[in-house]
């Protein structure tokens, strides 16, 4: 699994990109923030085309159920990995699901 820093991509099931943001400055990969743990959560996500009458598109981040290292941490708080996984608040609820499309760095590994 590789680390996530903020260049990071992450999109909903529709494909609508997470604006990501690190709340951590010091640890980098390649002069970029590693995001660690609640960095993915409460995000805004940009461009979802899921939407109609009755259909909401996905516009937030919620919870992470997967992707945080069990060893690896940045001042206390867990590095996220691209095994990433958690729900948005789109259409249907409790179902769509944000996720790493593509970590872009090939630098920095972990096993979990």
């Amino acid at each position: 699994m590789r680390w996530i820093h903020r260049d990071s991509l992450i999109a909903c099931d529709h494909d609508g990109r997470v604006t990501n943001r690190a709340s951590q400055q010091w640890v980098t990969v390649r002069g970029v923030p590693v995001l660690v743990d609640a960095d993915p959560e409460g995000r805004d996500i940009t461009a979802c085309p899921n939407y109609g009458p009755t259909i909401k598109p996905c516009v937030k981040t919620l919870r992470v159920t997967v992707g945080y290292s069990t060893w690896l941490r940045v001042d206390g708080h867990r590095v996220v990995l691209d095994n990433l996984d958690g729900l948005t608040d789109g259409t249907p609820p409790g179902l769509v699901h944000h996720k790493v499309r593509a970590a872009r760095q090939d630098f920095l590994g972990a096993d979990g």
